[in-house]
C-alpha cells in the first residue's frame, strides 16, 4: 500500500451515539482526579519535546495539545478524560521531599531528597528524557547530585533511563547503589531478550508510537501517553531487596520494602517513606485496571497475589501513610483516599481472578466470561477501576489462560486451521469475497463491527491483495478505535488501520539495547542463542563449542544437536571442535549475533580449534523480523 491510501474518517452515527450515551452515564462531574493530576505543580517544560544526539525527537508531550476542551466524537469520551488527565507534564510536589516529573515519557521519574542529593525512582524508559527530567527538577530544586537510584519492578519505562541521571562509573564507585527487588536483572534482561522481537513489534501497535497524534489518531496509552523511543540503557543493582520488611537507608532516606513478586511484574516491589508518611505503590495500584496479560504480549500475571499484596500493603502501611504515589498516572492525598483507592484496587483484581474461576468451574470458557462478566456497581463507579490499559474482557480471558491454557475444551478447537487457510475456506464457503465484502458492508452500516471486523479478516487473510476487503477492514478497525475506552485497544486498531492503508510501519522502539544485551548472564545469553536456532536448518547439524570464562574459572559446553542448542557446566570427556576464551564482561558479544573470529577477537573473545564450527554456528541462527505484518499474512 502507498500513501495515497485514504486517510482518517469521521466517526459513524452508532459510534456518536455511543459517545453521547457514555457521557450521560458516567460521573464527568467528579473532577478531584483533575485537582489532584495538577497539585503540586511547580514548573512545565516549555516547549516539551526532548530530542537525542542526532536531533531526533524521542518525545513531544507538546503533540497532545489537542487534548483540550470536550472530547469528539472520533474518541471515546472516558478515554479522552484519561488522556487529558495522563497528559499533564511538569515538575510536581507530592509532599516536601518528594518531587515527581510527569508527562516525560510513558511512565513518571521520582526524585527524593536525602541529606547531600537525590534519590532517583524509576528513571524512565529513555536517558534522553531522563536526563531532561532530571534537568527540569535541578532547574527548579538546586543541583543536587544523584546519589541512589532505585528501580521497583522489571519493566523496561523503570530504568532504561538510567544512565541519563548517572554513570556507570559513580555506581562501580560505590557512589551510587542501585537498589531493584530480588530477581530484576534476570527478569529485566530475560523479556526483552527471549521473546523481544516479537513483544517489541506487537508494543509499537500497542502504544500507537508511530501513529499521528490527534482526535483520530493517537491520544494516549491509557497509563502513559506513549512510549520515547531514545536510548535504553542499564546499570544493573548493587542492593537487591529480597524480604518485605527490609529497611535501606540511602543518603538519608529510610525506606521499607514491600515485596510484591508476580503482580504486574514478576519482580516488584513496594516502597514506604515513614519519615515523610508517603507510600510508593510501583505500578500495582494506578488509576486504571492493569493488565493481566500485555498486548504486546507477556507471561500472564497472578491477580490473585496482586489482590494478596494490596491487602498486606494496606495492613504494612493503611494507618501510616498519608499520600500514595506510583510510577504513572497521579497520587493520592489523605489517609481515608489512600485507604479507599488500595482497597478498590485490591478488591478489583480479587473480583476478577475469583469470579473467573466460579464461572471456569461451571463450564465457561475465556471467551464467554469476558462476554458476560461485569464488575459490580461499587467498581465500575470508580474512575480508577476503569480498563484503559488492562480491560476488563482481556484479563478475563488471560485468568482462564493462567489456570486453562489455550484449549478451551471443544474437540473442535484442537486441531484448527491456521488462519490463512481457515479464511480461504471460510470466503468459499461464504460466496467469494466480493460477496462476503458486501455482506461485511450491510453489518458495517448496521454497526456490527465485530462481526464485519470477523468476517473481513477471514477475506483478507485469503486474498490480502483484495482492495475492497481491506479497505472496509481499515474502516471497521478505525471504528472500533474510535469506540474503544482502552488506550491500547484503541491503538491496535488504529496501527491495523494504518498498516493495511499504508503498510507496515517499523518497531519505533527497540528494547533489545546493547545495554541490556551486555547484562545476559552466561546461561540467559546461551538460552536467547538458542531460541534463535532455526531447528530444520539444523536437523543435521552436529558441533561442541567450549567456552572458557577466565575471570570466573568456568567452562561451558554448548551442543548442537537434533536442531537444539543445549549447555551444561558440568565437566566433559571429549574434546570441542571449537574452544571460546574470555570473560562474563566480554562474553554478550556472542549475541550480535556475529561469529566471525577476526569480530569476535575485536570484541575479546578467542578462538581455538575449527573455526569453521562458529560459521556453520552461524549459518543456521535465524534473528527475527522486527518488522513483520499484523493484520495481513
Amino acid at each position: 500500500m502507498t500513501n495515497s491510501a485514504p486517510g482518517p474518517k469521521p466517526a459513524q452515527p452508532f459510534i456518536v451515539q455511543q459517545q453521547a450515551e457514555l457521557k450521560t452515564r458516567l460521573p464527568f462531574a467528579d473532577t478531584r482526579d483533575f485537582e489532584d493530576a495538577q497539585r503540586g505543580l511547580i514548573a512545565r517544560r516549555t516547549p516539551n519535546a526532548v530530542t537525542a544526539e542526532d536531533g531526533r525527537v524521542v518525545w513531544d508531550n507538546d503533540s497532545y495539545a489537542f487534548l483540550r476542551g470536550e472530547a469528539p466524537d472520533t474518541v471515546n469520551p472516558s478515554l479522552w478524560r484519561q488522556s487529558q488527565l495522563v497528559a499533564e507534564q511538569g515538575l510536581f510536589e507530592v509532599v516536601e521531599g518528594i518531587y515527581q516529573v510527569r508527562g516525560l515519557d510513558l511512565s513518571n521519574v521520582t526524585f527524593v531528597e536525602g541529606t547531600t542529593g537525590i534519590v532517583v525512582i524509576d528513571p524512565l524508559l529513555s536517558t534522553e528524557t531522563a536526563a531532561a527530567a532530571l534537568a527540569l527538577y535541578r532547574e527548579h530544586r538546586g543541583e543536587r547530585p544523584v546519589t541512589g537510584v532505585v528501580y521497583t519492578h522489571s519493566h523496561v519505562d523503570h530504568f532504561a533511563g538510567v544512565k541519563g541521571v548517572t554513570t556507570q562509573q559513580d555506581v562501580d564507585a560505590g557512589r551510587v547503589p542501585v537498589l531493584a527487588p530480588e530477581g530484576f536483572t534476570e527478569h529485566a534482561v530475560a523479556e526483552n531478550v527471549y521473546a523481544g522481537t516479537a513483544m517489541a513489534r506487537r508494543a509499537a501497535y500497542m502504544y500507537g508510537a508511530a501513529l499521528a497524534r490527534g482526535p483520530q489518531g493517537q491520544v494516549g496509552a491509557g497509563l502513559g501517553q506513549t512510549t520515547a523511543t531514545g536510548t535504553v540503557s542499564l546499570i544493573p543493582p548493587t542492593v537487591d531487596i529480597t524480604t518485605t520488611g527490609q529497611e535501606e537507608t540511602v543518603d538519608g532516606v529510610r525506606m521499607v520494602f514491600q515485596m510484591a513478586p508476580d503482580t504486574e511484574a514478576p519482580s516488584e516491589m513496594l516502597i514506604h517513606f515513614p519519615d515523610l508518611r508517603a507510600l510508593c505503590t510501583a505500578e500495582d495500584a494506578t488509576h486504571t485496571l492493569h493488565n493481566l496479560l500485555t498486548l504486546r504480549g507477556a507471561v500472564v500475571r497472578d491477580p490473585h497475589n496482586w489482590s494478596r499484596y494490596l491487602t498486606e500493603c494496606l495492613d504494612l502501611f493503611g494507618d501510616t501513610t498519608d499520600v500514595a504515589f506510583a510510577s504513572h498516572h497521579w497520587p493520592t492525598w489523605g489517609q481515608d483516599r489512600v485507604k479507599h483507592f488500595l482497597s478498590v484496587q485490591r478488591d478489583l483484581y480479587g473480583y476478577l481472578h475469583d469470579q473467573s474461576l466460579r464461572l471456569i468451574n461451571q463450564g465457561w470458557t475465556g471467551s464467554e466470561i469476558a462476554e458476560h462478566l461485569q464488575l459490580p456497581p461499587a467498581l465500575e463507579k470508580e474512575w480508577s477501576t476503569h480498563g484503559y490499559y488492562g480491560s476488563v474482557s482481556h484479563n478475563l480471558k488471560a485468568v482462564y489462560q493462567r489456570y486453562m491454557g489455550w484449549f478451551d475444551g471443544n474437540p473442535a478447537h484442537l486441531w484448527q486451521h491456521t488462519p490463512t487457510e481457515a479464511g480461504k475456506r471460510y470466503v468459499e464457503f461464504m460466496g467469494g469475497a466480493d460477496t462476503v465484502v458486501e455482506k461485511a458492508r450491510t453489518s458495517f452500516d448496521a454497526g456490527d463491527l465485530r462481526w464485519a471486523a470477523e468476517v473481513l479478516n477471514h477475506v483478507v487473510l485469503a486474498q490480502p491483495d483484495h482492495t475492497s476487503a481491506r479497505g472496509l477492514l481499515a474502516d471497521t478497525y478505525e471504528q472500533l478505535g474510535y469506540g474503544a475506552e482502552n488506550g491500547t485497544w484503541r491503538n491496535f486498531y488504529l496501527s491495523g488501520a494504518t498498516e493495511l492503508r499504508h503498510g507496515q510501519f517499523g518497531t519505533p522502539t527497540v528494547t533489545a539495547s546493547a545495554d541490556i544485551l551486555a547484562n545476559l548472564s552466561p546461561r540467559l545469553l546461551f538460552d536467547a542463542l538458542a531460541v534463535q536456532i532455526n531447528g530444520p536448518e539444523a536437523w543435521d547439524e552436529k558441533l561442541a563449542l567450549d567456552i572458557v570464562l577466565t575471570d570466573t574459572n568456568e567452562t561451558y559446553r554448548l551442543r548442537l544437536n537434533n536442531g537444539v542448542l543445549t549447555h551444561t557446566a558440568a565437566p566433559q570427556q571429549d574434546t570441542p571442535d571449537v574452544t571460546l576464551t574470555t570473560t562474563t564482561l566480554q562474553l554478550p558479544a556472542l549475541a550480535r549475533g556475529n561469529l566471525d573470529p577476526k569480530a569476535l577477537a575485536d570484541a575479546g573473545i578467542q578462538t581455538a580449534g575449527d573455526t569453521t564450527t562458529l560459521e556453520r554456528l552461524a549459518a543456521v541462527l535465524d534473528p527475527g523480523d522486527r518488522n513483520f505484518p499484523i493484520v495481513t499474512p
